[in-house]
């Protein structure tokens, strides 16, 4: 009897070990549902970096855009999210500077707005693994960006704000029809504006413009000589969405309604600041489709597998002040078109 119950307490002292052994297991298994496995989370918010090349309204609007887009997708700022913010102001020295420091940083993510600053960010992201996302990049096969549209390649993709120069100069030929010599203020220095501008060449004789005069502006403080040179010698003058005019548009303004030369533009938030008028983008719209690209990255995607997309021109800005002071009256049935009618009858 003493033997039986000598076993009987090794016995118990041995379940009493093997359940509290046990229980914790059984427990933590009861935490998550059978067959699952805990979603994985980032410790840290993610880390992105915002690049821009100068300050205008068109690319102001790109950067809102994407981080309302980013909001609307769950990646709240400062909790999923933080945003580093720079401007090269129109210094491309300064643009390859900051990319090199977000690839310093290990950024999680670039988005470059403008071809300078885009290509700034692939060449010192270059084997890095930092994925990169371009917003206002007009022709980023022609900027050494990505390798096609439809195939990116590397860790790049993008949303392009290529606009149709033709579908321009015809609403240019609407308003003004007795257009043959046409002027064009640009940085050469921009592969954006050498592309647009090469188009404009292109179409221009079957549009029955016999001339297209080019004036370049390296630097913003050149824009004003550069549309001052074209006085006397053009009908009209067209600006592309070129980083450098835009940020001193409204010396080509001045120039014009001083002049009473007729002035347009490919950027729509230029019709607000004094051109008469261009079919055109939403930017704010195209910095929400960058955002959405980069949800999809952030979220496992790879770039290299999203093509670049184009944002479709759905706008038609005008400015009927602004052309009452070149001169120029916006017919009626141009005006029944408008999208969004800007100015007011005090600007100077």
């Amino acid at each position: 009897m003493k033997k039986n119950k000598r076993y009987g307490l090794v016995i118990g002292i041995f379940l009493v070990l093997v359940l509290a052994l046990t229980l914790p297991l059984l427990s933590a298994c009861s935490s998550s549902p059978t067959g699952t496995t805990p979603t994985p989370t980032q410790a840290t918010p993610y880390k992105i970096g915002i690049t821009q090349i100068v300050t205008h309204p068109a690319l102001d609007a790109n950067r809102q855009g994407f981080i309302d887009q980013l909001t609307a997708e769950g990646f709240i700022e400062d909790e999923d999210v933080v945003y580093e913010t720079r401007n090269a102001e129109g210094d491309m020295s300064l643009a390859a500077t900051i990319a090199q420091s977000f690839v310093s940083e290990r950024v999680n993510l670039i988005l470059a707005i403008a071809t300078p600053s885009a290509q700034a960010c692939v060449q010192a992201a270059k084997n890095s693994g930092i994925p990169i996302v371009f917003g206002s990049v007009t022709d980023p096969v022609a900027a050494g960006l990505v390798d096609s549209w439809d195939n990116p390649g590397d860790d790049v993709t993008g949303i392009s704000d290529w606009a149709d120069v033709k579908t321009q100069i015809q609403l240019i030929l609407e308003i003004v029809p007795n257009i043959k010599k046409l002027g064009v203020v640009y940085n050469a220095g921009e592969v954006n504006s050498v592309v647009q501008v090469d188009d404009l060449q292109s179409v221009a004789p079957d549009l029955g413009i016999t001339s297209v005069v080019t004036a370049t502006a390296p630097s913003t403080a050149d824009v004003l000589t550069a549309a001052q040179s074209l006085v006397g010698r053009v009908d009209a003058i067209w600006v592309p969405t070129d980083n450098t005019v835009v940020a001193a548009f409204e010396a080509v303004v001045k120039v014009c309604e001083d002049n009473q030369i007729p002035l347009f533009a490919a950027d729509t938030a230029t019709v607000v600041r004094g051109a008469i008028g261009t079919p055109g983008i939403d930017y704010y719209v195209l910095g929400k489709e960058c955002g959405q690209v980069a949800a999809r990255i952030l979220r496992g995607e790879n770039p290299a597998d999203i093509p670049v997309a184009k944002v479709q021109m759905t706008d038609l800005y005008l400015n009927p002040w602004a052309a009452e002071r070149m001169g120029v009256t916006i017919p009626q049935s141009v005006l029944d078109k408008a999208t969004q009618i800007v100015g007011n009858e005090t600007a100077t």
